[in-house]
């Protein structure tokens, strides 16, 4: 018994709080302070060496408390959490996804680099890769899951700038479209093109997916990047970002992080904390739902099409990589209204249970219309090419009675019938 390994949702209680320290409080209270007191000279020295980067940490040493920007123990405790379900060296919590995002790409790239990534990506991440990664002289060039290892090969060579290839940056599945892409041959291609000098870090958006379904650390992945908003957070109250990855990758993240100043406050981290200890319970009645609701959606004559990976063809390649990544569906929906704007507004109108909203992954659901919400910054042409159509509605599914769900849908799609005559 002495030797029995935890599962991370039972660790999730208590992991790296001390009630000792704190009065016996069986939760952390939140340490709203913005400094911390030294016991002596030397201490503070220490401290600050390793915070720097100055030096590497002595065996069992641990990252001393300095000021809030830099720790906290809201945010040791949350970082220390959520490395167990990924089985990350390290973590470090944001304010937001957007400024894990781009504090990750502005580490691992500079002038001159070539960063490879997948599309479609988030709407914000498209922004930044397209209208500020070029100000600072930086190349990047895209690739869809239908592209072949030896195709994005071709394309990587075909910019001129293989040599100057620094990262390839990945989301999967895909938002909005669903799509998969296969996290092992990207960690390939990142090897293939590592020199002795220059290591191509693979970076992994695991939104759609995480902590829970999927974990890229094991599938040759180097970071991990989650919107902590979504399903970490799980209540649509909070907003949040978050990177994991080895220990080497994670020292340079922190030191960015600590002069950006886009660290996670105390009480953003508590509030995940909190969020942390029911979600396993939380995705996995969403991803029920979300299979009940999507096989409704999939049977409807007003419907065109649903991308939902479990509605995957077990003969596609696709499905191939889903069942070696992912171990679940997850709870997201891409749904295609037949018609156009007018059908997809109107269903969205009419729903009842559902609130038009963006974001993803809280316990209520939501709908909205990617093509002139999410992705509206994304150009005409690869919205064709990416199927971000008119008729496309995205669905985020919660932890309601799915009977009320699937009325709810069948509802607002009669709706559309009625508008139609």
């Amino acid at each position: 018994m002495a030797n029995h390994k935890m599962s991370p949702e039972s660790l999730m209680m208590s992991y790296g709080y001390k009630p000792e320290l704190s009065e016996g409080a069986i939760k952390p209270p939140v340490f709203q302070t913005s400094t911390f007191v030294f016991k002596t000279a030397e201490e503070g020295k220490a401290f600050f060496e390793l915070a720097y980067g100055l030096r590497e940490k002595d065996q069992d040493e641990e990252l001393g408390l300095i000021y809030s920007r830099i720790n906290n123990p809201n945010l040791q405790i949350l970082e220390e959490r959520l490395c167990l379900w990924d089985e990350a060296d390290g973590c470090a919590m944001f304010e937001s996804g957007m400024s894990a995002i781009s504090t990750v790409l502005l580490e691992f790239l500079k002038p001159g680099d070539l960063l490879l990534f997948s599309s479609p990506t988030y709407g914000g991440t498209d922004h930044f890769i397209h209208h500020f990664l070029p100000k600072i002289g930086v190349h990047a060039i895209g690739f869809t899951a239908d592209n072949t290892e030896e195709e994005i090969e071709e394309i990587i060579r075909g910019t001129g700038k293989a040599d100057r290839l620094s990262m390839v940056y990945i989301e999967t599945p895909a938002n909005p479209t669903n799509t998969v892409v296969d996290i092992e041959m990207c960690a390939r291609l990142g090897k293939k093109f590592s020199t002795p000098e220059t290591k191509v870090n693979l970076a992994v958006d695991n939104t759609y997916m995480g902590p829970l379904w999927c974990h890229p650390l094991k599938h040759g992945a180097d970071l991990v990047i989650y919107s902590a908003t979504k399903y970490i957070g799980g209540h649509s109250d909070v907003i949040a970002g978050a990177v994991l990855g080895n220990a080497e990758v994670m020292q340079r993240v922190k030191v960015l992080r600590t002069f950006l100043g886009n660290m996670a406050s105390p009480n953003t981290c508590w509030l995940l904390l909190r969020s942390l200890e029911t979600l396993k319970v939380r995705m996995e009645a969403q991803a029920s739902n979300a299979q009940t609701v999507a096989d409704v959606l999939s049977k409807h004559e007003l419907v065109n099409g649903v991308k939902y990976l479990g509605l995957l063809n077990p003969n596609s390649p696709d499905y191939e990589v889903y069942k070696k990544q992912y171990s679940s569906p997850g709870a997201m929906i891409s749904v295609y209204i037949k018609g156009g704007e007018k059908e997809s507004f109107c269903f969205l109108n009419n729903l009842k249970l559902f609130k038009l909203a963006v974001s993803l992954g809280g316990t209520e659901s939501l709908a909205q219309h990617p093509c002139s919400m999410t992705h509206a910054g994304v150009s005409p042409e690869d919205k064709a090419k990416l199927e971000i159509t008119d008729q496309l509605v995205r669905l985020s599914i919660g932890v309601e009675n799915e009977a009320d769900l699937i009325w709810d849908v069948n509802q607002a799609l009669d709706a559309v019938r009625n508008m139609n005559g």
